[in-house]
């Protein structure tokens, strides 16, 4: 785990939160964005909780200068703001999480557990203001579509995707297993040309294929 904030205090709270949770482990600390690209080279973290208006490099350009070299790094943009735009800029650099700085600690934890896990995650309160910038976006034409057709149960897989389902309760809802799913979502990510569950989630509302 590395944390990048550019206020001490908040990366020492950080700290001390995460300490509870024995499976984390706090590895490094970054006061900006050029320090969070070094460290994350450099110790290899399974997962970067990333502040976004730093000095010397912000987190957007942080978070696309490390996906583009270690893409399997986990990165929650874990911020004050909750502006659609600094979300929608976030996913194209490749987070998997978007949380704001008044979260819980449980719920800090468990989001930072399941990016770990390969899952995604974006807080509630941004999941409109998402879709709102991905209505901007599309109308001038600046996302692509896909003409390849899902089955039903990929479909099926989808919509609870784009509800926010994790692939636990998806499992339990489809009367499948967990590895299942994980083959659907494989399948889907291919088909749809995207990367991650959020991509996936913003075609599926960008196409109609459902409806929130």
């Amino acid at each position: 785990m590395l944390i990048v904030d550019d206020h001490a205090l908040v990366r020492e709270g950080l700290t001390k939160i995460l300490s509870t949770e024995e499976v984390i482990k706090v590895v490094g600390e970054a006061e900006n964005g050029a320090q969070a690209v070094e460290q994350a080279f450099r110790m290899q973290p399974d997962v970067i909780l990333m502040d976004i208006n730093m000095p010397v490099t912000n987190g957007i350009e942080a978070t696309r200068a490390i996906k583009n070299e270690k893409p399997e790094i986990g990165i929650i943009a874990l911020t004050i703001h909750d502006q659609e735009e600094y979300l929608f800029e976030l996913i194209k650099a490749g987070v998997s999480g978007y949380i704001l700085k008044d979260i819980s600690p449980s719920v800090l934890i468990q989001t930072i557990l399941g990016v770990a896990r390969g899952e995604s995650f974006i807080t509630p309160s941004m999941t409109a203001k998402m879709f709102n910038e991905y209505a901007r976006l599309s109308s001038q034409n600046q996302l692509g579509t896909s003409s390849e057709r899902l089955t039903r149960r990929e479909f099926d897989v989808l919509r609870l995707v784009a509800h926010g389902e994790n692939n636990r309760a998806i499992a339990k809802k489809l009367f499948i297993s967990e590895k299942t799913v994980k083959n659907h979502l494989t399948n889907i990510f291919q088909k749809l040309g995207v990367e991650d569950r959020t991509q996936a989630a913003i075609h599926a509302v960008k196409n109609r294929l459902v409806k929130l």
